[in-house]
């Protein structure tokens, strides 16, 4: 078994959002500026204190992590860039807390921000890796809504799962979302609206789907002494795992780098699937979903659509899933996508949620999917976190 070091006397602190828009004429850089500036309100600390800085974002281009230090006015001593999209968020605590941990950096400002100009996701689409420059975007097929229809066909076929048990998900989600203020999708979802919704690209149905926006997210990972100076509630990082390009021969996705590690996720934690309070996971599509919640070891894999049947999914239930709505229902800033779970996951063990509080939450499970490379999720990763 391989040895690793436990996070200790590592914090994390200070989940901040800053409330999404559809559409937006501002530059990534601004939504970044916003970012760090509601994360020094609520901390208090000013920029000179931040000595470390991780960041993630499809739309600073030419910009990386470097040019964004410019424009923010930061002069960290460590320094990270994420192109991980949706697996950002925990990829960017598990650098930041080693970081921290090794005395490279004493606090550190994890950052990701997106903006959603008129004319932003069709350049995304259309750059976004040499794979889809090559040999899909020519050919028309661009955009995730056709690749996660061939993921969410296959996955049904094989596993027995229904477009109503995908539905529960989203609808439970919606629910969840209602007492979220800042989510842009409020209203009520029934599951009989789910299933009549138009096809987009069918399996794919117009509420399997994220909305793109522009929006900011960040934390603050640093030192439990540092936290204890400025008052901050804090939480503690029991475990992380991270794994890239997982099972490159599957001929279609059904299962993710989770599966690979997951073993080490609970035994580095001390705990189980059962001791976990609130669920917070990568949401871009409810395949995914269910894909996670059998490759973290909610249930076996293949027994998923049971396990969906006979769990309530909602704030005040047996696994409260994607609190503040998720993806699905709240929006999808970018790369900020891959942080809100990780902020909201923190909320909930701080007490401090943007909505409704789970009951008694001390232990949040989130978990990341990023860089879908036009046939696959390549980058996973999760963490395990408790109220410090």
């Amino acid at each position: 078994m391989r040895k690793r070091l436990r996070y200790d006397d590592v914090v994390v602190c200070a989940p901040v959002t800053v409330p999404y828009e559809r559409y937006s004429t501002q530059t990534a850089h601004w939504w970044a500026g916003k970012a760090l500036r509601a994360l020094s309100q609520a901390t208090g600390l000013e920029r000179d204190a931040i000595d470390g800085f991780c960041f993630a974002s499809f739309s600073a281009g030419p910009d990386t992590a470097v040019g964004m230090i410019q424009h923010l006015g930061l002069s960290p001593r460590w320094l990270d860039h994420l192109p991980t999209g949706g697996a950002s968020g925990v990829m960017a605590l598990r650098r930041a807390a080693r970081a921290v941990q090794c005395g490279d950096a004493e606090v550190v400002a994890c950052v990701a921000a997106d903006t959603n100009q008129l004319d932003s996701f069709r350049k995304t689409l259309a750059n976004f890796s040499r794979f889809s420059q090559d040999a899909v975007y020519p050919y028309g097929f661009g955009g995730p809504n056709a690749t996660f229809a061939l993921i969410t066909d296959n996955y049904m076929r094989q596993y027995g799962v229904t477009r109503e048990d995908f539905g529960k998900l989203c609808v439970a989600q919606r629910q969840n979302a209602r007492s979220n203020p800042l989510a842009l999708q409020r209203g009520e979802l029934t599951l009989e609206a789910y299933l009549k919704a138009r096809p987009i690209s069918d399996p794919v149905h117009l509420y399997d789907c994220v909305m793109p926006c522009a929006g900011a997210e960040a934390f603050l990972v640093t030192t439990a002494k540092v936290a204890e100076r400025l008052g901050l509630q804090t939480v503690r990082v029991l475990s992380t795992i991270e794994r890239h390009n997982a099972y490159p021969d599957d001929l279609v996705q059904w299962r993710g780098g989770w599966a690979m590690d997951v073993d080490d996720l609970w035994r580095m934690a001390g705990i189980g699937p059962q001791d976990i309070d609130t669920l917070q996971v990568y949401d871009d599509y409810p395949v995914i979903v269910a894909m996670q919640l059998e490759d973290l070891g909610f249930c076996a894999k293949g027994d998923v659509a049971q396990f969906i049947r006979r769990t309530n999914f909602g704030i005040d239930g047996d696994l409260p899933l994607n609190t503040n709505g998720g993806q699905l229902s709240a929006g999808q800033a970018g790369a900020a996508g891959g942080f809100q779970n990780m902020t909201e996951g923190l909320r909930q063990i701080l007490r401090q949620p943007l909505g409704d509080q789970v009951p008694n939450a001390r232990r949040s499970l989130v978990s990341g999917f990023g860089l879908v490379n036009y046939d696959r999720g390549v980058c996973t990763a999760a963490a395990i976190l408790e109220a410090a």
